[in-house]
């Protein structure tokens, strides 16, 4: 075999481990699969749900929406004149969807400036501690999904300023992700049954 073949060989290997790493689960609509396919996503959120107390669905419903499980998920770029990149719509990134200023306030309070978007258990955990500062900033419970993702969305000083309520599309969006916690924590309770 040829040096060059093998060299081929080598990179293309290497390339399908990368990409599988931030590559979504096969089956979005059921929790156990999910879980099943991706053991180190229920070591992240268990070890989430015990810190900081956020029901996994909640936080797997969240994960959901905002990047469908994708680890490099990006917001989609900006045109102008429609042919012309401008940028993207945010900074938004990972798993969880944080923006740049909110994960580096994260890194600063959680002391892991290593931490990174694109891993499962730093972005699990930043949701975490982000839910946890909306109960205490807002009241908003750990239980309530739906308002604790308005306040994801649209931050915790937007969400008490009501900046949602003109926005029909996120408060539908917001009843979606409440539902997919709900369906996500029946299949979860029937799953840890078998």
């Amino acid at each position: 075999m040829s040096s060059f073949f093998r060299a081929l060989v080598l990179l293309a290997l290497l390339g399908s481990c990368g990409s599988r790493e931030y590559s979504a689960p096969r089956d979005l609509d059921n929790a156990c699969n999910i879980l099943s396919e991706r053991p180190e996503y229920r070591r992240a959120f268990k070890k989430v749900e015990k810190k900081y107390g956020v029901p996994m669905p909640a936080m797997m419903a969240i994960i959901y929406q905002e990047s469908k499980f994708i680890g490099n998920n990006r917001p989609p770029h900006q045109y102008a004149l429609g042919v012309i990149p401008v940028g993207r719509q945010s900074s938004a990134m990972g798993y969880s969807q944080a923006l740049d200023g909110t994960w580096e306030e994260y890194q600063r309070a959680s002391g892991n400036r290593r931490a990174k978007r694109e891993d499962i258990n730093a972005a699990s955990d930043f949701m975490g501690w982000y839910m946890v500062a909306t109960v205490r900033e807002t009241g908003v419970p750990l239980s309530d999904v739906r308002n604790q993702y308005l306040a994801y969305h649209d931050g915790r000083g937007g969400y008490m300023r009501g900046t949602w309520r003109d926005k029909s599309w996120l408060i539908r969006i917001a009843g979606e992700v409440e539902a997919r916690a709900l369906l996500y924590d029946a299949q979860l309770r029937s799953c840890r049954k078998r």
